[in-house]
Protein backbone atom coordinates (compact mmCIF):
# COMPACT_ATOMS: atom_id res chain seq x y z
CA UNK A 1 0.00 0.00 0.00
CA UNK A 2 2.09 2.89 -1.35
CA UNK A 3 0.82 6.31 -2.41
CA UNK A 4 2.23 9.78 -2.99
CA UNK A 5 0.38 12.83 -1.68
CA UNK A 6 1.13 16.35 -2.93
CA UNK A 7 0.23 19.22 -0.61
CA UNK A 8 -0.04 22.95 -1.28
CA UNK A 9 -0.90 25.66 1.20
CA UNK A 10 -3.13 28.73 0.91
CA UNK A 11 -4.36 28.96 -2.66
CA UNK A 12 -5.94 32.36 -3.20
CA UNK A 13 -7.53 32.77 -6.64
CA UNK A 14 -9.44 35.99 -6.01
CA UNK A 15 -8.63 39.68 -6.39
CA UNK A 16 -5.47 40.14 -8.50
CA UNK A 17 -5.36 36.45 -9.42
CA UNK A 18 -9.00 36.67 -10.53
CA UNK A 19 -8.12 39.68 -12.67
CA UNK A 20 -5.39 37.67 -14.38
CA UNK A 21 -7.82 34.82 -15.01
CA UNK A 22 -10.29 37.31 -16.53
CA UNK A 23 -7.64 38.67 -18.90
CA UNK A 24 -5.57 35.60 -19.75
CA UNK A 25 -7.78 32.66 -18.85
CA UNK A 26 -7.45 30.07 -16.08
CA UNK A 27 -4.26 28.43 -17.33
CA UNK A 28 -0.62 29.37 -16.98
CA UNK A 29 -0.80 30.49 -13.35
CA UNK A 30 1.56 27.67 -12.40
CA UNK A 31 4.81 26.84 -14.16
CA UNK A 32 4.91 23.49 -15.93
CA UNK A 33 7.34 22.06 -13.37
CA UNK A 34 4.92 22.89 -10.56
CA UNK A 35 2.03 21.35 -12.48
CA UNK A 36 3.99 18.17 -13.06
CA UNK A 37 4.70 17.82 -9.36
CA UNK A 38 1.02 17.94 -8.41
CA UNK A 39 -0.21 15.95 -11.40
CA UNK A 40 2.26 13.13 -10.79
CA UNK A 41 0.95 12.46 -7.27
CA UNK A 42 -1.74 9.90 -6.49
CA UNK A 43 -3.59 12.53 -4.47
CA UNK A 44 -3.14 16.32 -4.58
CA UNK A 45 -4.66 18.63 -1.99
CA UNK A 46 -4.65 22.38 -1.25
CA UNK A 47 -6.33 24.91 1.01
CA UNK A 48 -8.63 27.00 -1.20
CA UNK A 49 -8.38 30.45 0.37
CA UNK A 50 -11.43 31.99 -1.34
CA UNK A 51 -14.92 31.27 -2.53
CA UNK A 52 -15.63 30.54 -6.21
CA UNK A 53 -18.73 32.38 -7.37
CA UNK A 54 -20.15 35.28 -9.31
CA UNK A 55 -22.72 35.93 -6.61
CA UNK A 56 -22.92 37.10 -3.02
CA UNK A 57 -22.01 40.10 -0.91
CA UNK A 58 -19.01 40.68 1.38
CA UNK A 59 -19.40 39.05 4.77
CA UNK A 60 -20.45 41.86 7.14
CA UNK A 61 -18.21 41.01 10.11
CA UNK A 62 -16.94 44.22 11.77
CA UNK A 63 -13.31 44.86 11.01
CA UNK A 64 -12.92 42.08 8.43
CA UNK A 65 -10.34 43.59 6.05
CA UNK A 66 -10.20 41.13 3.14
CA UNK A 67 -12.82 39.37 1.04
CA UNK A 68 -11.62 36.93 -1.62
CA UNK A 69 -13.84 35.68 -4.44
CA UNK A 70 -12.63 33.83 -7.52
CA UNK A 71 -14.60 33.55 -10.77
CA UNK A 72 -16.19 30.21 -11.70
CA UNK A 73 -13.41 29.63 -14.28
CA UNK A 74 -10.94 29.36 -11.40
CA UNK A 75 -11.92 25.73 -10.91
CA UNK A 76 -10.22 25.08 -14.26
CA UNK A 77 -7.02 26.46 -12.76
CA UNK A 78 -7.25 23.88 -9.97
CA UNK A 79 -8.17 21.06 -12.35
CA UNK A 80 -5.27 21.93 -14.65
CA UNK A 81 -2.93 21.84 -11.67
CA UNK A 82 -4.14 18.32 -10.95
CA UNK A 83 -5.89 19.07 -7.66
CA UNK A 84 -8.11 16.24 -6.43
CA UNK A 85 -9.42 17.88 -3.28
CA UNK A 86 -9.52 21.17 -1.39
CA UNK A 87 -10.37 22.25 2.11
CA UNK A 88 -12.71 25.20 2.48
CA UNK A 89 -12.33 25.27 6.26
CA UNK A 90 -10.65 28.66 6.59
CA UNK A 91 -11.39 32.33 7.17
CA UNK A 92 -12.32 33.06 3.55
CA UNK A 93 -14.72 30.27 2.60
CA UNK A 94 -17.73 32.47 3.43
CA UNK A 95 -16.26 35.79 2.31
CA UNK A 96 -19.27 36.39 0.05
CA UNK A 97 -21.89 34.65 2.11
CA UNK A 98 -23.86 31.43 2.03
CA UNK A 99 -24.92 31.56 -1.60
CA UNK A 100 -21.30 31.99 -2.74
CA UNK A 101 -20.30 28.99 -0.61
CA UNK A 102 -23.09 26.99 -2.24
CA UNK A 103 -21.75 28.03 -5.65
CA UNK A 104 -18.21 27.10 -4.63
CA UNK A 105 -19.26 23.57 -3.73
CA UNK A 106 -21.17 23.21 -7.00
CA UNK A 107 -18.35 24.54 -9.22
CA UNK A 108 -15.80 22.27 -7.55
CA UNK A 109 -18.07 19.26 -7.90
CA UNK A 110 -18.59 19.89 -11.60
CA UNK A 111 -14.80 20.02 -12.05
CA UNK A 112 -14.41 16.69 -10.26
CA UNK A 113 -12.68 18.28 -7.25
CA UNK A 114 -13.73 17.09 -3.81
CA UNK A 115 -14.29 19.64 -1.05
CA UNK A 116 -14.02 19.18 2.71
CA UNK A 117 -14.35 21.48 5.69
CA UNK A 118 -17.54 23.27 4.58
CA UNK A 119 -21.05 22.35 3.61
CA UNK A 120 -24.75 23.22 3.57
CA UNK A 121 -25.10 22.17 7.21
CA UNK A 122 -23.01 21.10 10.20
CA UNK A 123 -23.05 17.37 9.46
CA UNK A 124 -21.88 17.74 5.90
CA UNK A 125 -19.29 20.41 6.76
CA UNK A 126 -17.61 17.89 9.04
CA UNK A 127 -17.76 14.94 6.63
CA UNK A 128 -14.52 13.57 5.19
CA UNK A 129 -13.79 13.13 1.52
CA UNK A 130 -13.07 9.46 0.86
CA UNK A 131 -10.65 8.55 -1.92
CA UNK A 132 -10.52 4.93 -3.06
CA UNK A 133 -7.09 4.83 -4.68
CA UNK A 134 -5.52 1.81 -6.34
CA UNK A 135 -3.28 1.03 -3.37
CA UNK A 136 -5.03 2.70 -0.46
CA UNK A 137 -8.21 4.16 0.95
CA UNK A 138 -7.71 7.74 2.10
CA UNK A 139 -9.97 9.96 4.20
CA UNK A 140 -9.39 13.73 4.16
CA UNK A 141 -10.81 16.01 6.84
CA UNK A 142 -10.77 19.82 6.93
CA UNK A 143 -11.10 21.99 10.03
CA UNK A 144 -10.44 25.61 11.01
CA UNK A 145 -10.06 27.37 14.36
CA UNK A 146 -11.23 30.73 13.01
CA UNK A 147 -13.50 32.58 12.60
CA UNK A 148 -16.35 31.28 14.79
CA UNK A 149 -18.98 33.29 12.89
CA UNK A 150 -18.28 31.14 9.79
CA UNK A 151 -19.21 27.95 11.66
CA UNK A 152 -21.79 25.70 10.07
CA UNK A 153 -24.88 24.90 12.11
CA UNK A 154 -27.49 22.19 11.91
CA UNK A 155 -29.64 24.48 9.75
CA UNK A 156 -27.03 26.83 8.24
CA UNK A 157 -24.18 26.50 5.73
CA UNK A 158 -20.67 27.14 6.94
CA UNK A 159 -17.28 25.70 7.74
CA UNK A 160 -16.09 22.95 10.07
CA UNK A 161 -15.09 25.12 13.00
CA UNK A 162 -13.26 23.84 16.07
CA UNK A 163 -11.95 25.87 18.99
CA UNK A 164 -8.52 24.25 19.26
CA UNK A 165 -7.09 26.63 21.84
CA UNK A 166 -8.28 24.59 24.80
CA UNK A 167 -8.78 21.04 23.53
CA UNK A 168 -9.39 19.28 20.24
CA UNK A 169 -13.15 18.57 20.28
CA UNK A 170 -14.28 14.99 20.65
CA UNK A 171 -16.21 15.04 17.38
CA UNK A 172 -12.93 15.53 15.52
CA UNK A 173 -10.73 13.03 17.38
CA UNK A 174 -13.57 10.48 17.38
CA UNK A 175 -13.94 10.83 13.61
CA UNK A 176 -10.18 10.45 13.07
CA UNK A 177 -10.13 7.40 15.34
CA UNK A 178 -13.10 5.77 13.61
CA UNK A 179 -11.76 6.33 10.09
CA UNK A 180 -8.36 4.97 11.08
CA UNK A 181 -9.98 1.90 12.65
CA UNK A 182 -11.90 1.34 9.40
CA UNK A 183 -8.59 1.07 7.53
CA UNK A 184 -8.35 4.55 6.03
CA UNK A 185 -5.21 6.62 5.88
CA UNK A 186 -6.43 9.80 7.56
CA UNK A 187 -5.17 13.20 6.39
CA UNK A 188 -6.22 16.23 8.44
CA UNK A 189 -5.98 19.67 6.84
CA UNK A 190 -6.07 22.26 9.62
CA UNK A 191 -6.33 26.03 9.21
CA UNK A 192 -4.98 27.24 12.53
CA UNK A 193 -3.22 30.13 14.18
CA UNK A 194 -2.56 33.76 13.22
CA UNK A 195 -0.94 35.16 10.08
CA UNK A 196 2.77 35.86 9.66
CA UNK A 197 4.19 33.73 12.45
CA UNK A 198 7.44 31.79 12.06
CA UNK A 199 6.62 28.81 14.25
CA UNK A 200 3.52 27.03 15.55
CA UNK A 201 1.99 28.29 18.76
CA UNK A 202 1.87 26.00 21.77
CA UNK A 203 -1.83 25.18 21.37
CA UNK A 204 -1.26 24.19 17.74
CA UNK A 205 1.45 21.74 18.79
CA UNK A 206 -0.91 20.25 21.37
CA UNK A 207 -3.73 19.96 18.83
CA UNK A 208 -1.41 18.28 16.32
CA UNK A 209 -0.29 15.78 18.94
CA UNK A 210 -3.92 14.97 19.80
CA UNK A 211 -4.76 14.35 16.15
CA UNK A 212 -1.76 12.08 15.69
CA UNK A 213 -2.62 10.21 18.88
CA UNK A 214 -6.16 9.71 17.55
CA UNK A 215 -4.75 8.00 14.46
CA UNK A 216 -4.07 10.70 11.86
CA UNK A 217 -1.61 9.49 9.26
CA UNK A 218 -0.66 13.05 8.38
CA UNK A 219 -1.59 16.50 9.67
CA UNK A 220 -0.98 19.48 7.37
CA UNK A 221 -1.59 23.01 8.62
CA UNK A 222 -1.89 26.43 7.03
CA UNK A 223 -2.82 30.02 7.89
CA UNK A 224 0.49 31.74 8.65
CA UNK A 225 1.24 32.55 4.97
CA UNK A 226 4.82 31.41 5.62
CA UNK A 227 6.00 27.83 6.01
CA UNK A 228 6.81 26.32 9.38
CA UNK A 229 8.85 23.29 10.38
CA UNK A 230 8.01 19.60 10.17
CA UNK A 231 7.86 17.15 13.05
CA UNK A 232 7.08 13.51 12.35
CA UNK A 233 3.58 13.26 10.91
CA UNK A 234 2.92 16.98 11.26
CA UNK A 235 3.60 19.68 8.66
CA UNK A 236 2.77 22.64 10.84
CA UNK A 237 2.22 25.20 8.09
CA UNK A 238 2.45 24.75 4.33
CA UNK A 239 2.65 28.49 3.67
CA UNK A 240 1.13 29.93 0.47
CA UNK A 241 0.86 28.40 -2.98
CA UNK A 242 -0.43 31.34 -5.06
CA UNK A 243 -1.74 34.83 -4.26
CA UNK A 244 -1.41 38.57 -4.93
CA UNK A 245 -0.36 39.51 -1.39
CA UNK A 246 1.96 42.30 -0.31
CA UNK A 247 5.39 40.89 0.50
CA UNK A 248 6.95 41.13 3.94
CA UNK A 249 10.65 41.87 3.30
CA UNK A 250 11.74 39.88 6.35
CA UNK A 251 9.36 36.91 6.42
CA UNK A 252 9.34 36.65 2.61
CA UNK A 253 5.86 35.26 2.10
CA UNK A 254 6.65 35.32 -1.63
CA UNK A 255 8.92 32.30 -1.11
CA UNK A 256 7.22 29.03 -0.29
CA UNK A 257 7.17 25.27 -0.40
CA UNK A 258 5.03 22.51 -1.79
CA UNK A 259 5.32 19.05 -0.27
CA UNK A 260 5.31 15.50 -1.56
CA UNK A 261 4.76 12.70 0.95
CA UNK A 262 5.32 9.06 0.04
CA UNK A 263 3.28 6.80 2.31
CA UNK A 264 3.96 3.10 2.61
CA UNK A 265 1.01 1.89 4.58
CA UNK A 266 0.75 4.26 7.53
CA UNK A 267 4.48 4.97 7.47
CA UNK A 268 6.00 8.11 5.95
CA UNK A 269 8.63 6.59 3.69
CA UNK A 270 9.81 9.85 2.11
CA UNK A 271 9.02 13.51 2.64
CA UNK A 272 10.28 16.15 0.23
CA UNK A 273 9.73 19.90 0.01
CA UNK A 274 9.80 21.76 -3.30
CA UNK A 275 10.98 25.41 -3.09
CA UNK A 276 8.70 27.89 -4.85
CA UNK A 277 8.79 31.53 -5.86
CA UNK A 278 5.40 33.24 -5.73
CA UNK A 279 5.30 36.01 -8.28
CA UNK A 280 2.23 38.20 -8.54
CA UNK A 281 -0.58 35.75 -9.40
CA UNK A 282 1.87 33.11 -10.67
CA UNK A 283 3.99 30.40 -9.06
CA UNK A 284 7.19 28.79 -10.34
CA UNK A 285 10.08 26.76 -8.97
CA UNK A 286 12.55 28.78 -6.91
CA UNK A 287 16.11 29.12 -8.17
CA UNK A 288 19.35 30.82 -7.15
CA UNK A 289 19.15 33.14 -4.16
CA UNK A 290 15.44 32.40 -3.63
CA UNK A 291 16.13 28.67 -3.39
CA UNK A 292 19.04 29.23 -0.99
CA UNK A 293 16.92 31.47 1.27
CA UNK A 294 14.11 28.89 1.42
CA UNK A 295 16.55 26.07 2.21
CA UNK A 296 18.16 28.03 5.04
CA UNK A 297 14.85 29.22 6.49
CA UNK A 298 13.22 25.77 6.29
CA UNK A 299 16.23 24.01 7.81
CA UNK A 300 16.16 26.44 10.73
CA UNK A 301 12.40 25.97 11.21
CA UNK A 302 12.79 22.19 11.23
CA UNK A 303 15.86 22.14 13.49
CA UNK A 304 13.76 23.09 16.50
CA UNK A 305 11.98 19.75 16.18
CA UNK A 306 15.17 17.78 15.64
CA UNK A 307 14.25 17.41 11.97
CA UNK A 308 17.00 17.68 9.34
CA UNK A 309 16.75 19.08 5.83
CA UNK A 310 19.13 18.19 3.00
CA UNK A 311 19.17 19.25 -0.64
CA UNK A 312 18.82 16.54 -3.27
CA UNK A 313 20.40 16.68 -6.72
CA UNK A 314 17.13 17.84 -8.29
CA UNK A 315 16.92 20.83 -5.92
CA UNK A 316 14.21 19.36 -3.73
CA UNK A 317 14.65 19.36 0.01
CA UNK A 318 14.60 15.99 1.73
CA UNK A 319 13.15 16.02 5.23
CA UNK A 320 14.27 13.48 7.86
CA UNK A 321 12.41 13.34 11.16
CA UNK A 322 13.92 11.65 14.22
CA UNK A 323 10.57 10.32 15.45
CA UNK A 324 8.41 8.81 12.68
CA UNK A 325 5.14 9.35 14.57
CA UNK A 326 5.75 13.07 15.22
Amino acid sequence: MTITVALGGDTMLGRGVAERIAVSGPYGLFADEVRRMFRSADLSLVNLECCVSARGHPWPAPGKPFHFRAPPRAVDTLADLGIDGVTLANNHGLDYGHEALTDTLAHLSRAGIRAVGAGPDLRRAREPALFDLEDARVAVLGVTDHPPDFAARADRPGVAYADLRHQVPAWLTDRVRALSADGFLVLVLAHWGPNMTTEPLRYIRAAARALVDAGATLVAGHSAHVFHGVCGRVLYDLGDLIDDYAVDPVLRNDLGLAFQVRLEGRRIARLTAVPLTLEYARTRLATGADHAWIHKRFAAACAGFGTTVAEAEDGRLTVTCPVPDG
